[in-house]
């Protein structure tokens, strides 16, 4: 174990604090829980994170939409599992009656359950025989947290059927989530929440770069998956370009995503929860991601998001004010629909300027769309 102790930064503190409290991995990783929320490294509400030896900065804003109780929630959890240099960021859509309860259930259970896998998947890739950690770090580490990413999301899945206290056979949620470890960052997407990178050009422009793709139903590889297993794709005269999957005999659920945890009435009808798993190596260029769920993503586009974040005078206030702009923008593109709930966090990768905003300092020219 010593060639790992350069990658293992923080993993003896966890494992230390397996052995004393004499429990298994589950118990020692919800008592990190414990730890992160009582020293305030954790935030499942709107506000910031903003942990002074850290590079991160995150911001978090959640508003309602006019649909009834909010069902998207996040978390964000500094330090992630002991690892000073760790961060995790999670977004959940919830759909259905149940809806909410459902993306509340995958926050609590997601990030406890992805460290949990991690820690095993890392002590049984050092006791592999073959394993060179030198040959090639990134796709290693890679590896690692897709590995761990496959088997939560199929263990999440599988236990939230069995929960007796809700019932997620009509409801479900997305879930988008990103860990940054050091100079990496590893997401992972259920569902059509999207995750955008503002990076800064050659010319000095920032620039966004879409990380993640948008499951829905209209999707080649999704519709073709989804009809294979008998489920139907079509829009309601009504809605003319909102594909949605149905029942085959039934015009039931109208799901409009692809992917979710829950729906179990369509689970055997080709919705499915694996993952799309991707990493980026984040460079001086890349300044900040953006994770929304589809309530911006309907009315903002990807330009405009960078945009109004860039724009912020404030790193606090920039989630905020993406979601500000959100519900604007759906009063004006959406006159007369309900709006959506919306909810963003906004990551930033290195320390602030030192003057005015991040678009002033990048001198990029941008302005908040009006």
């Amino acid at each position: 174990m010593g060639r790992l102790s350069s990658f293992f930064n923080g993993f003896s503190r966890s494992m230390s604090l397996k052995r004393t409290k004499n429990c298994d991995g589950r118990e020692a990783v919800e008592d990190m829980g414990k730890d992160a929320k009582k020293n305030e490294l954790i935030l499942t509400t709107s506000g910031t994170v903003n942990v002074e030896r850290s590079q991160n900065f995150a911001s978090v804003f959640t508003k309602r939409g006019q649909k009834g109780v909010n069902q998207d929630c996040c978390i964000v959890w500094e330090e992630f599992g002991c690892q000073e240099d760790m961060i995790f960021c999670g977004m959940f859509d919830g759909h259905g009656p149940w809806g909410h309860f459902v993306s509340k259930r995958v926050r609590e259970s997601m990030p406890l359950s992805l460290l949990c896998n991690w820690q095993e998947t890392l002590v049984e890739a050092s006791l592999d025989p073959d394993f060179d950690l030198e040959s090639d770090k990134k796709l290693y580490k890679f590896n690692i947290w897709k590995h761990s990413y496959l088997k939560t999301c199929a263990a999440i899945d599988q236990e939230l059927e069995q929960l007796r206290k809700i019932d997620s056979f009509y409801s479900g949620t997305t879930a988008l989530t990103i860990v940054r470890q050091g100079e990496l960052i590893f997401i992972a997407n259920v569902g059509d929440s999207r995750a955008v990178l503002a990076t800064t050009s050659e010319t000095g422009n920032l620039v966004p770069i879409q990380l993640t793709i948008d499951f829905k139903p209209n999707l080649p590889q999704e519709a073709e998956r989804i009809i294979q297993c008998k489920g139907r794709v079509f829009c309601w005269h009504d809605e003319p370009g909102v594909h949605r999957v149905w029942l085959p005999d039934e015009d039931s659920p109208g799901l409009a995503m692809s992917r979710a945890f829950g729906d179990y009435c369509v689970k055997d009808f080709g919705i499915i929860s694996i993952p799309e798993v991707t990493q980026r190596h984040i460079t001086s260029k890349d300044q900040f991601v953006v994770l929304a769920t589809d309530g911006v993503w309907d009315v903002i586009s990807n330009e405009e998001a960078v945009q109004i974040v860039s724009s912020a005078p404030d790193r606090a206030k920039s989630a905020r004010r993406l979601v500000e702009c959100a519900a604007h923008a759906w009063k004006k593109k959406r006159k007369g629909l309900a709006m959506d709930d919306i909810s963003t966090i906004v990551l930033f990768f290195h320390p602030p300027p030192s003057s005015s905003s991040l678009c002033d300092q990048l001198h990029s020219g941008v302005s908040t769309p009006k």
